[in-house]
């Protein structure tokens, strides 16, 4: 039986080797440039190991969703090529700039603001997103010409230069994927009609880089499949070579026997069928174990895989192990690798109703994050 170090509720433990590997291996995959996404603390992870990580597997950019996600890693010293692509609206760039932070760019007003930003000296780099039917940010059709002509115009006063083009698949569908790339590829003609020579193209994230080779254009953005886990819901890690870098544990921090018919947290979901051992464990949905998975999340203890026994609460969760013999102290993995006898982050998803990304990106700050090689 394995113990919690003396003191320690729970932690999640981040393997930045499995990192590593994830990046290597797909990029060999895709044979492609690769953009590895560290976004929401690195799908909450980390974003400044799981940027480091990355890139030591090769990654040739990193990309957040925000500049001030964006300039929490410059302050953390990473000098990588990095791109920032979702801003508040009015956003200056001025300090995006001066870091040397990548834009994506969605409208004509962000444009204007980006070459507000740039000098002749010091030009911004900007990435053009394009909407291709996903229905969210991005230039609209309407106004291609537009904005490819004044992204030009200001390319040619030396304020900003237009290095990517990119778009995002919706995964509805391979047809409905293969039309928005048959749109992108209207939109690429588009500017380079208008004098632009933007190097890199990205529509295809980790579903498509891994399903949709044709998507892969000459750069892909990776972010869920860096950190091994899959993006399909017929497919494992272990199915696509990926190596899940998050094991999230907690302690058992109590142990009771009772009779049978003992009712078991809020609202009594779950009653003992007769004589049983109910082990506490010390987490809770403050610390993203979802309330939603109640009665039904996977918990390993001792090599035993068991369910959550009723609710949980925000701060600790109940397991009916039966005659089992559980201590106080014992470890208790809610998920981690399968390949290594852990429940998997999407076993808890379905039992949540929710996907795996939500699993490992909720986990929250009460958590502490060990890094570790494996």
């Amino acid at each position: 039986m394995t113990r919690m170090p003396d003191g320690l509720a729970r932690e999640a433990v981040i393997d930045v080797s499995a990192i590593e590997h994830n990046v290597r291996h797909l990029r060999a995959m895709t044979g492609t440039e690769v953009i590895a996404v560290v976004k929401a603390d690195g799908y909450g992870h980390g974003a400044e190991r799981s940027a480091r990580a990355a890139l030591a597997g090769g990654a040739d950019r990193i990309a957040v969703a925000d500049i001030g996600e964006a300039l929490a890693l410059r302050v953390a010293g990473l000098d990588a090529p990095l791109l920032a692509w979702l801003h508040a609206p009015g956003e200056s760039f001025v300090e995006a700039a001066a870091a040397g932070v990548e834009l994506g760019i969605s409208s004509l007003e962000q444009l204007r603001a980006a070459a507000a930003a740039g000098t002749a000296d010091r030009p911004v780099r900007v990435h053009l997103k394009v909407e291709t039917g996903l229905g969210r940010n991005g230039i609209a059709p309407a106004d291609y010409g537009t904005v490819f002509a004044e992204a030009a115009r200001f390319e040619g006063q030396g304020v900003i230069e237009v290095i990517g083009m990119f778009s995002h698949l919706s995964n509805t569908s391979p047809a409905e994927d293969r039309a928005a790339l048959s749109r992108f590829t209207v939109a690429q003609a588009g500017a380079e009609a208008a004098g632009l020579q933007p190097r890199l193209r990205h529509i295809a994230a980790s579903h498509a880089a891994i399903d949709m080779p044709d998507a892969r254009l000459n750069c892909v953005r990776l972010g869920i499949a860096i950190y091994g886990l899959s993006p399909f819901a017929d497919r494992s890690s272990a199915d696509l070579g990926l190596r899940p870098a998050m094991t999230l544990r907690a302690a058992v921090a109590a142990v009771r026997r009772v009779s049978a018919g003992q009712g078991v947290s809020y609202g009594y979901l779950h009653r003992t069928a007769s004589e049983s051992t109910l082990a506490l464990i010390s987490i809770g949905y403050a610390d993203g174990a979802p309330r939603a998975a109640s009665a039904g999340g996977p918990v390993s203890i001792g090599g035993r895989t068991y369910r959550v026994a009723g609710r949980i609460a925000m701060d600790q969760f109940v397991v009916d192990v039966g005659d089992a013999q559980v201590d106080v102290g014992d470890e208790a993995v809610l998920f981690g690798d399968p390949e290594q006898g852990a429940p998997s982050a999407g076993e808890w998803a379905d039992a949540a109703g929710t996907i795996n990304y939500e699993i490992v990106t909720r986990i929250g700050p009460r958590v502490p994050r060990r890094e570790t090689r494996s």
